[in-house]
């Protein structure tokens, strides 16, 4: 199930090297890797909610993730360093694409009311950071299931040097952003 990583071979290479004449296919962007995120903040009055988080992830990703800890301790949000308080996986090389494929033509279309992902969340390097509000729109996770409606956020990270080149390669590989 590697199309995307095919297309990007056969058709997104030969269009950006057109577009920002690039001398050289060494010099096109490429999507590096995906980070998705969940942050959890009840974890210190539940402490299955991470176990229920992680197996969420593992189930939507293909891969275990792992668990992301407090750096330092803040009082006003009640929390400890070294608590845990989520959990995270990088995805890299063919897990990338198929998640990717999946998010773009499967869960994003599933979302009610969605008219494309915003461009104006690139950080100025040519990565890319969104947020999904719920897990339930990936078709892996049942609905009767969950325990509890979780957001997560899936950043793309990317070798393009700006966010017009980053913008325009992950377009071609099938982000649906809004006009």
């Amino acid at each position: 199930m590697e199309v995307l990583k095919e297309q990007y071979k056969n058709e997104v290479i030969p269009l950006l090297m057109k577009k920002f004449n690039y001398t050289s296919k060494m010099e096109v962007p490429k999507l590096e890797k995906i980070v998705i995120n969940i942050g959890l903040g009840e974890t210190k009055d539940n402490p299955k909610a991470l176990d229920n988080a992680m197996n969420d992830l593992t189930i939507i990703t293909g891969q275990k993730p792992i668990i992301t800890k407090a750096k330092k301790s803040i009082a006003a949000f009640k929390l400890r360093e070294g608590a845990k308080i989520g959990c995270k996986v990088t995805l890299r090389a063919g897990k990338m694409y198929d998640f990717a494929q999946k998010l773009f033509h499967v869960a994003l279309p599933r979302v009610r009311d969605f008219r494309g992902v915003s461009s104006h969340s690139f950080d100025g390097r040519g990565n890319y950071s969104m947020g999904i509000k719920e897990q339930l729109i990936f078709p892996e996770i049942e609905y009767d299931k969950i325990d509890k409606i979780r957001g997560m956020d899936i950043i793309f990270v990317t070798t393009a040097k700006t966010d017009e080149e980053a913008k325009e390669l992950l377009s071609l590989l099938g982000m649906p952003f809004r006009n």
